[in-house]
C-alpha cells in the first residue's frame, strides 16, 4: 500500500525510528572535561549577608556526563581558601568578643544539572541552542585544614550559564552556595576562650547557625567520547 508515493511500511518504520533517533542525537558527545577557577567566600557567624565577603582563590577540575539535551550529571574536585572576621560584621558578641579566621578546604561533590535550553551546536532543526542558562544542586564532602581540621558534608546548589566556544569547547559561568551542616567550619584553634562555634553559646540545628560557603568561577570543558549509533555502527 502507497500514501503519496510512499510505501506505508517505509512511513511506518520512519515514526518507528524516531524516538530512537531522538535518543541517539541527544548530544553528539558524551563527557566533557576541563577547568574551574574563581574565588570563594565564607558565610557564617563572622558575615551573615555578603556574598563575596574576604573572597579567596578557588581552583579545581570538572567532569560532566551529558544524558540529553537538557540534563546531564556533574563531578567536580575543587580546592580554595576563605576567611573570616567579626571586627566589620556589625554583630555584637558577648562581651565584645572578636574573632578571625582562616582555612584552606577541599571539596569533592557531584550535582545533576538542568538546562533551560536544548543545549548543543549540532541539530538546529530541533531547536537547540549554543548556550542555555541551567540550574544545579548535588551533594559533597568538604575538608578544610587548620591546628582543628573540619571535614562533613556539605549540599551545593546554584545557577550558571555556558556557551560552546567553537565544536566541542564550553565556557560556563557559575554562581554557587555550599551549605555546611556544622557550625565549627569557622573555628581553626584548639585552645580558646570564645570562638565562632555557638559565639552566644546557643547550639546549633540543621538550619539555625550553620556556615556556607559561596563559589563564583569560570569553567572550561572539552567535550570527548563520540556517542555509539546502533543503526549505522558509528
Amino acid at each position: 500500500m502507497k500514501i503519496l508515493g510512499i510505501p506505508l511500511f517505509v512511513m511506518m518504520t520512519g515514526f518507528l525510528m524516531l524516538p530512537v533517533a531522538s535518543g541517539i542525537y541527544a548530544q553528539e558527545y558524551k563527557f566533557e572535561s576541563g577547568a574551574a577557577a574563581g574565588i570563594s567566600s565564607y558565610m557564617g557567624d563572622a558575615n551573615k549577608t555578603s556574598f563575596t565577603y574576604h573572597p579567596g582563590i578557588v581552583t579545581g577540575l570538572l567532569f560532566r556526563y551529558n544524558i540529553n539535551f537538557h540534563w546531564a550529571l556533574k563531578s567536580n574536585l575543587l580546592a580554595g581558601r576563605v576567611s573570616g572576621d567579626t571586627w566589620n560584621t556589625g554583630n555584637n558578641f558577648p562581651s565584645g568578643q572578636k574573632a578571625a579566621f582562616r582555612r584552606t578546604f577541599a571539596e569533592a561533590g557531584v550535582q545533576t544539572e538542568f538546562n533551560f535550553l536544548p543545549y548543543s551546536d549540532k541539530y538546529r532543526y530541533t531547536g537547540t541552542k549554543p548556550y542555555t542558562p541551567y540550574l544545579f544542586v548535588g551533594a559533597g564532602i568538604t575538608y578544610a585544614a587548620g591546628e582543628t581540621d573540619y571535614i562533613g558534608p556539605n549540599m551545593p546548589f546554584g545557577v550558571g550559564f555556558k556557551v560552546k566556544l567553537k565544536n566541542r569547547l564550553n565556557v560556563a559561568l557559575e554562581c554557587s552556595m555550599r551549605k555546611l551542616f556544622a557550625d565549627d567550619f569557622d573555628v581553626t584553634r584548639k585552645a580558646q576562650t570564645w570562638s565562632l562555634d555557638k559565639p552566644y553559646g546557643i547550639g546549633s540545628s540543621i538550619i539555625k547557625n550553620q556556615d556556607w560557603y559561596s563559589i563564583i568561577m569560570i569553567c572550561l570543558t572539552w567535550d570527548f567520547g563520540l556517542r555509539e549509533d546502533p543503526c549505522h555502527g558509528n
